[in-house]
């Protein structure tokens, strides 16, 4: 059933955006990328606001999703909107160039946008494991796991973006733990921590949204030095 919804979402996305032509889809493809950047690094702090609010479990297990969601369609708004300030006319380019150009960035924002949405569910309230999504699954029909692909791109974002030489690393998400037999030093955790949250809160146990608690991880398998790009 996930599937088909991310199958949906991308169809949806991409026949919209390429209605805009080639410089339209450029400019929604770029605002939902840096609207969905800033939505990472912003939504657990303003979830912990929203939580301030009240103390009722109930809304509190709404806060991260309702922070996630409105914060990336807050953003993709006024990103939009600013774009259609700036270039208020419709750009002509050559027809072959529109075409192909309109349809390829129009394809990019709808499976970026799917992406994004994907992972939202992870700080939903609903159970562990529902319609289909599995945090464990490639949700995409077992060929791609577009949460996980989303949450590496970010982690390597926050890793390389305005580096410099010489500066320690920035990491957006995994403790950094040395394990034997274990050739990675970084081990990214939104995914366990959001499913072991929605587990408690099936179980009617509340949970703080910002720092759910991690198993450590013991057993997994080798994939390569830690630091150097995503680690999913």
């Amino acid at each position: 059933m996930i599937d088909v919804l991310l199958i949906a979402v991308v169809g949806v996305v991409t026949w919209t955006v390429a209605a805009e032509g080639v410089v339209g889809a450029t400019l929604i493809f770029f605002s939902v990328l840096f609207a969905g950047l800033l939505t990472m690094n912003f939504f657990e702090p303003l979830a912990i606001l929203l939580e301030s609010f009240s103390s009722n479990a109930s809304w509190v297990a709404l806060c991260d999703i309702t922070a996630f969601l409105g914060l990336f369609g807050s953003l993709v708004f006024g990103f939009r909107a600013a774009t259609e300030k700036l270039s208020p006319t419709f750009i002509f380019v050559p027809t072959l160039v529109d075409n192909i150009g309109r349809w390829a960035f129009a394809a990019a924002t709808g499976y970026v946008s799917m992406a994004i949405l994907l992972t939202s569910l992870h700080t939903s309230p609903f159970p562990r494991e529902f319609i289909g999504f599995k945090p464990e699954r490639k949700n995409l029909f077992e060929i791609a796991a577009p949460d996980r692909q989303w949450l590496g791109f970010v982690q390597y974002a926050s890793e390389m973006s305005l580096r410099r030489g010489g500066e320690s690393i920035r990491i957006f998400d995994g403790p950094q733990l040395s394990l034997p037999g274990q050739q990675n030093t970084i081990w990214p955790s939104f995914p366990i921590r959001y499913a072991y949250r929605r587990q408690m809160i099936a179980s009617g146990v509340a949970s703080n949204s910002a720092a759910p608690a991690a198993p450590v991880p013991v057993s997994a398998p080798a994939t390569g030095g830690g630091g150097g790009g995503p680690n999913f």
